[in-house]
């Protein structure tokens, strides 16, 4: 079947996608153009499994009531609707992992893909044109979906071959978070205070590994989560990855800042905001010291709040938002695991493909 050229020539940052609204980029587009056809700077994939991120996944899992079969169907729905994962209550999606179907003309030549690779996104779904023909599995605790569908990666979007060493199912835990501990190995320096919240999640962990290795021997590292008797609030705590790990509501900034206090004798130098929940803004921006940093990961997080927050207390410190790519960071990210058996046993146990 012979499908036309959009009618505007081919965009690198993929416009040519776009239904609507006319003139908008993919990833604030309502709906996108998901036909299964690699246009000359496009790349087909086959995709075989989908990672909603942990904000949308949550909010999803609460409108289905915890269902899978309804889980299922609401992505369903919403992906037929806009041709792409975008969850309007969130502004977030995901990345997927499949297989390279057809490589356009035009990025032929590229010696990184070829027809058949087995592959992750390093993109967001909001992004990314998107069909789905049949979901076949939903695994509610780790938010991914097994499906049969296609997807389109532009000419400027990022991917990486799966590795040799790594289950694919755990490397696609990895990757969906590779910002977390790329960016942290950037901003962390040796002998700092550093906060993560949401310490016992998937960017968590891995962020707090890197920071362990960045801050040093004389670097205070301090885990937070609801839960300190989490597994994986447990690993961090058995294995030394952080010297204090404090049970606290990032929701409740006071309490979260009393209880950070008594760990460690200063405020942080950097506070790491990897929490899937709305509302932690206050206490993130509270617990770092003045001229410290705060770097939000989560997709949760509103920048009007962040601001007006550090303006109401008073509080001079850097924010960043998190920027899910940095240059390497999918190469940080599983060396990072690598490098960190008790995690990898971790997330191989919990992300593994499980019959």
């Amino acid at each position: 079947m012979r499908l036309d050229l959009p009618s505007g020539g081919l965009c690198r940052l993929g416009s040519h996608r776009v239904l609507e609204p006319a003139g908008a980029l993919p990833q604030n587009a309502w709906k996108l153009d998901a036909r299964p056809i690699a246009f000359a700077n496009e790349i087909l994939c086959d995709v075989d499994a989908l990672n909603i991120d942990s904000v949308s996944f949550r909010q999803i899992a609460d409108v289905c009531g915890g269902d899978a079969k309804r889980v299922a169907e609401h992505v369903v729905a919403l992906v037929g609707q806009r041709g792409k994962q975008h969850n309007a209550a969130t502004g977030s999606g995901g990345m997927f992992v499949g297989r390279v179907r057809e490589i356009g003309e035009a990025l032929r030549s590229r010696p990184d893909i070829k027809e058949g690779a087995r592959i992750a996104s390093l993109v967001s779904l909001t992004i990314t044109p998107l069909a789905i023909d049949e979901v076949l599995r939903v695994d509610m605790a780790t938010g991914r979906l097994w499906i049969r569908g296609s997807a389109i990666l532009f000419e400027s979007c990022l991917y990486t071959t799966l590795p040799d060493d790594i289950p694919d199912d755990v490397a696609l835990a990895v990757l969906d978070v590779a910002g977390a501990p790329a960016q942290v190995r950037r901003l962390a320096k040796p002998g700092q205070t550093i906060v993560v919240l949401g310490a016992d999640g998937k960017s968590g962990m891995l962020a707090v590994a890197q920071a362990r290795e960045r801050a040093g021997p004389t670097g205070r590292i301090v885990g937070v989560a609801p839960d300190a008797a989490t597994s994986g609030a447990r690993l961090l705590v058995e294995h030394g990855y952080v010297d204090a790990f404090v049970a606290a509501d990032a929701r409740d900034p006071l309490g979260l800042v009393a209880a950070v206090s008594a760990a460690v004798p200063e405020l942080a130098d950097l506070t790491v905001n990897c929490v899937n929940v709305a509302g932690t803004e206050s206490a993130s921006i509270l617990c770092t010291k003045d001229e410290g940093m705060v770097y939000f990961f989560s997709m949760s997080t509103s920048f009007t709040a962040a601001a007006l927050s550090a303006e109401g207390m008073g509080k001079d410190v850097t924010m960043i938002v998190g920027n899910g790519y940095a240059k390497g960071h999918a190469d940080v990210a599983l060396q990072t695991l690598r490098d960190h058996p008790p995690i990898q046993r971790y997330f191989t146990e919990k992300y593994g493909a499980h019959e």
